[in-house]
Order: C-alpha cells, then sequence, then structure tokens
C-alpha cells in the first residue's frame, strides 16, 4: 500500500468513480467528493471491497459529500482531506457536466450559467482551498480535466467547448504561477463511454472504451506526472 494520496472531483459517476476504484486498486489513499450521501456510502463500500474489511480503520479512503459550486461545501472538503491524509500528491478537477445538444442561442441562460458554475467556477474554488496546503508543503501536481473540445470545436456543444477551452487557458497560466515543486497540467481524457457522451453521440458512444477500461490505462499515467510536465497539455493515450 502506498501512502500517497489523490484527491478526486465528481466521483459519483462516470470518469472519477472509474479513477476512484482504479486508484485504490493500484494502492493509493483516494479522497473525493460527490453530492449525494447515499453515493457516498457506496463509494466506502467499493473502498471496503476493494481493501478489505478494515478499509475505514485502515484510512484508505474517504469520501466526502460536496457540491463543487458551494464555496463552504468546497472549504469544509478541503478540511477534511486535509486533515485526513495531508495536503494531496495529486489533485485531479474532473467535476463537469454538459447541457443537452443545441445551437448556442437556443440553450437556456439556467443551464449555461450551471455549467460555467461547475465547469469553471467549481474548477477555482477548489484549487482555492487546496492549493495552499499543497505549496505549503512544497510538492503536489494538479491536473485539471479538459477535453478534446478544450482544444477543437463541434456545433451544438458551445458551451462544454468554452468551459474546457477556458481550463486550458487557466490551468496553463496556473502552471506559470505556482511555485517549484509544484504542477498543473490541464489533460484531454479522450473519448469514454459515459452517460455524458451518450448525451452528445447516443448509441455511438459505445464505440469507445468504457470508463473502467479508460481508468487502468490512465492512472499510471496521471501517477507519473511531476513538475517536469506543468504548464504542457496532456492527453491519456
Amino acid at each position: 500500500m502506498s501512502d500517497k494520496v489523490v484527491c478526486i472531483t465528481g466521483c459519483g459517476r462516470g470518469l472519477g468513480r472509474a479513477l476512484w476504484g482504479e486508484f485504490l486498486r493500484q494502492g493509493w489513499r483516494v479522497a473525493g467528493c460527490v453530492r449525494d450521501p447515499a453515493v457516498g456510502r457506496q463509494l466506502a463500500d467499493e473502498a471496503a471491497a476493494t481493501t478489505g474489511p478494515d478499509a475505514q480503520g485502515a484510512g484508505r479512503a474517504l469520501a466526502v459529500v460536496a457540491d463543487v459550486t458551494d464555496e463552504a461545501a468546497v472549504a469544509r472538503f478541503a478540511r477534511e482531506v486535509v486533515a485526513w491524509g495531508g495536503a494531496p500528491d495529486l489533485l485531479l478537477n474532473n467535476a463537469a457536466v454538459i447541457t443537452a445538444n443545441a445551437p448556442l442561442w437556443q440553450v437556456p441562460a439556467d443551464d449555461f450559467n450551471r455549467l460555467t458554475a461547475v465547469n469553471i467556477n467549481g474548477v477555482a474554488a477548489v484549487l482555492r482551498h487546496f492549493l495552499p496546503p499543497m505549496i505549503e508543503r512544497g510538492r503536489g501536481v494538479v491536473v485539471n480535466f479538459s477535453s478534446g473540445w478544450g482544444r477543437s470545436v463541434s456545433p451544438e456543444v458551445a458551451p462544454y467547448c468554452a468551459s474546457k477551452w477556458a481550463i486550458e487557458g487557466m490551468t496553463r497560466a496556473l502552471a506559470e504561477e505556482l511555485p517549484p515543486g509544484l504542477a498543473a497540467v490541464p489533460l484531454n481524457p479522450g473519448v469514454i463511454d459515459t452517460d455524458m457522451l451518450r448525451s452528445c453521440f447516443g448509441d455511438a458512444a459505445g464505440g469507445h472504451p468504457d470508463a473502467a477500461t479508460w481508468a487502468r490505462r490512465a492512472v499510471p499515467q496521471l501517477a507519473a506526472l511531476g513538475p517536469a510536465d506543468t504548464g504542457r497539455p496532456a492527453t491519456i493515450s
């Protein structure tokens, strides 16, 4: 078992859920946030099943109920994680949403605002509360999840493209601000069969790897990131 700590936002489904399980299987201590308390209990059960019946006592996993759009909840999430395992070695800003396919002018304002609140403001909130202890510790890697649509565009997903292009720029600027020993990396995870992709592609999403298959390939690549990678856009290969 490793003493390294990974912290993942958006663990309730999709890539976050798959990463939670795969990091546990590869021996990391794993913390994450979910919005649904019932899902948090499921994650605790998964940790116990993966690492043994003493998982909670051994401190291998911590699931916190927190919405990244709630500043107070994010602050509490960060405090709980740092008290539990110290500043993370690896912070994965994965939580994101997408709007229903539509031309930009037909996207309801509430839907657009919810997307930017999660995909941009939520990432910034997590950074505000996790980076100070990571900087104090003097090491750690932040990975902000972007997308192929953060480096290219397609019709009817303009809000999502806008948010992920923002992540690319924000992360590369952050990399120039961090002190030596830390890194910030914008990550294109690739095309994965998740509920989010199915909302865009329908059944055609089934032609791509599922989240669990992707996570087995992604975790070693994420674990290998270090200070030399800061500011360099990365893609899971």
